[in-house]
Parts: C-alpha cells; structure tokens; sequence
C-alpha cells in the first residue's frame, strides 16, 4: 500500500500557509513542521489547561492526564512500559543529565564505546566523563564511506565496558545503523546500550522494545511535535542509575532523569504524535489492536514513500563529479538526509537554493567529528537536503531542478 501523500499534507498546517506556498521544505532534520494533532493538544492545554497539573480540580486533573496520555501512548508505540519514558527539554540536555547519572555510577578504570559518527549529543557529554578517570573508547567510521563496521566495535568491547553509546543513523551519514545487532553484540559483553534515535525517528518510530537498548532517545520537534527531548529508558537499568530527580521522587522512574519540571504543555501536546499515527493507520485501513503494530505499520507507509523519493536524489548527486555524496548511495540503507561535500562552502549555495524556492541548510549541523573524520572541512560544512514522509514528489522535481541551477 502506498502513503496517501496528499491526505498526509492535510494534516500538516504550514501546506496551507500562503508565506510558505512556493517553497519547498529540505531541512526536515533540523526541525519538521508540526502537524494539527499537536496544533490542538497545544492550543488547548495552554487555553484550558493551563495550570499547575495533578491537583484536585478538574482543569488540574485534566492537564495531568493529558501529560500522562502522552507518555502512555509514546511508550505504546515503542513497546515499552509507560513509565520507562521520559521528557526533557533537548536531546542534548537529557544526554547531559545520564552522563551525570553515569559519572556517579562507574568506577574509575571502566570505560564508554562512543562514535565519531554522532551529533555532539551523543559524544560530548559521555566524553567528559573521561575526567572521573573513566575510559573512552572511540568507535570509528571509516573516512571514505562513513560506515560504521560492528565487527570494529568486537575489537573494543571487553570486561571493562559498561556503555556504548552510538546513533540509529547520523544526521549527515545517513546510514541507519543495525541497532538489534549492534545492541546485542554489546549486551553480550556485559555493556548497557545508548541509541541517539534524532535522526531516525521522524522517519518511523522504532520498537524499542523489540530491538533492545536500554536507551533510546530522539526529539519530538523533529518528528512533528513540540519542542521536547524524549527518553527511554529500560527498568532494568533506570532503577539501578543513581536518581537525578528529586529525593522523594526517586520512585517513579520517569522522574529519576528529569531534575527540573517539565514543560507541561509541550509534554501533552506530545499525545498530537500518537493522535497523527493513528490518523494515518485509520485512513490507509489498518485493522490491527495493538499501538506497536500500529506503529510499525505507518513506519513501513513512511519509509517506503521516502525511499522511493529518495532514490533518484541520490542517483543524480552521486553522479556528478564536482561533488561528494557522505553516505550510502542506495535509498534503502539510509535516512532521507543527504549531506553533500561540495569543496567549498555551503552556507552560501543553500542561500542560493532559497532564490529557487529551497529550504536547506549548510553548515556542520554540529556532526563536527563525523565532517573531521571523512575530510570534510567542518568550517566549509556540508550542503544538507533532509526530507520526511509528507514530502512531495514535485517537491523533490523542484528540488532537483535547483541543484541543477546552483550546483
């Protein structure tokens, strides 16, 4: 069954809007649009709702189980348990809160596995552990492709590791990543497993559950919600990290890792997710009774329209010779985020790009170990052109069109 792309923009305000009408939207990774269904729960919440949550009125009442619908129905979707969920403001502040629960959890002489193919989020903030006297081991790509090759990850697990740390897929490689085999090889050694899904799950979101990190975590702003940092963390390891929140929180789970209070009306808003999914699932006639299958299901709808806009983008910028596609070039091996290398730098082509009705960006997009470590000059960065399921075919033809003009 093929993604219904025209109901798709229905759903997304920013296709009605006379300011944005003839441009085409290609920085999806740094952001997405945000669709009605969290519009609605936003609008609401701060209309109606707008009030400190879980006190007994029913404006209170409602905002709390609004907050907790959202992190029901997320949890759902992953296959995970409700309370192994947990907001934040930012990916990268959530990131910065589990280093300190780590810093306070390992022993000097353990070591992190970390990747020089993640966005700072997921490298920084473990890096800095090195100062507690723990170990860091860097996880490399290989500088011509940017893969990152499991069997170099066998190399560097031993008795000593107790994290690895490394993304679904890259915000300027592409590639996705085998998460289930990758986590398994490091459960095998005896290590707790992070997975930086921000780049990955605005393309579908993963079960969690099924693939097996005890960490996962991914921006809700960037999978068409509210400006939010979302976390899963498993039981198993969220009970035996030191708790970050609150003493007399320190029971709940989701609290343990949120040291400051959430922001209550993006928190709800999130549900706008859950509501969007189930959208799409009703209108492309799924049958089915459980929310991770219904995930799955509009998974597999987004990322086949993707793959299938996306291969002839790469096919057109891989053949040209004045320029360098980072990344796989076959649509089926990577995220619809194409990073290009064009010897120069590439702020001022995206700038031109926008004269012809493109919306790009060029920069490091703050992958400055990943550019490093390919030979990409990260102060020229790369040309970055990141698309999402309710992008059109048209749009892609437009988008081609202007490469062809500026490139």
């Amino acid at each position: 069954m093929a993604l219904d792309i025209d109901f798709i923009r229905t759903q997304f305000p920013a296709f009605q809007q006379a300011a944005l009408a003839d441009q085409a939207f290609f920085e999806n990774a740094g952001g997405s649009y945000t669709c009605q269904q969290v519009i609605d729960r936003l609008t609401r919440f701060y209309t109606e709702r707008k009030v400190q949550p879980y006190a007994p009125y029913e404006a209170s009442q409602l905002a709390g189980a609004e907050m907790d619908e959202a992190r029901q129905r997320l949890a759902a979707l992953m296959g995970v348990e409700s309370d192994e969920v947990s907001f934040g403001p930012s990916t990268t502040q959530n990131t910065y809160v589990l280093a300190q629960a780590f810093r306070q959890f390992l022993k000097p002489g353990e070591a992190i596995i970390v990747t020089n193919q993640d966005h700072e989020a997921n490298t920084g903030p473990w890096r800095r552990l090195a100062e507690e006297g723990i170990e860091i081991r860097e996880w490399q790509i290989d500088p011509a492709s940017g893969h990152l090759d499991p069997n170099d990850l066998e190399n560097l697990l031993d008795e000593k590791v107790r994290l690895v740390c490394f993304p679904h897929c890259s915000n300027v490689v592409g590639e996705i990543n085998p998460v289930t085999e990758i986590t398994a090889l490091s459960h095998a050694a005896g290590a707790f497993v992070c997975v930086d899904g921000v780049s990955y799950a605005p393309h579908g979101l993963p079960n969690v559950g099924e693939i097996g990190p005890d960490i996962y975590l991914f921006s809700s702003y960037k999978t068409y919600g509210p400006h939010q940092g979302v976390m899963v963390i498993r039981r198993n390891l969220g009970e035996l990290l030191p708790n970050q929140g609150h003493y007399f929180n320190a029971d709940v789970l989701y609290k343990r890792f949120t040291p400051a209070g959430p922001d209550h009306a993006q928190v709800a808003a999130c549900a706008g997710i859950a509501d969007f999914f189930a959208a799409i699932a009703d209108h492309h006639g799924f049958t089915g009774t459980e929310a991770a299958e219904q995930g799955q299901f509009v998974h597999d709808l987004m990322r086949d329209h993707e793959t299938t806009l996306l291969q002839p983008l790469l096919d057109m910028v891989s053949s040209r010779n004045d320029l360098r596609l980072l990344g796989p070039k076959e649509a089926a091996r990577r995220a619809p985020t194409v990073a290009l290398a064009l010897n120069r730098a590439a702020a001022p082509v995206a700038a031109e790009l926008s004269k012809h009705g493109i919306m790009a960006g060029g920069g490091d997009f703050y992958a400055v170990r990943a550019l490093s470590a390919m030979g990409v000059n990260p102060e020229e960065g790369v040309l970055r052109l990141s698309f999402t399921h309710y992008t059109s075919e048209a749009e892609l033809a437009k988008l081609m069109d202007a490469l062809e003009a500026v490139l």
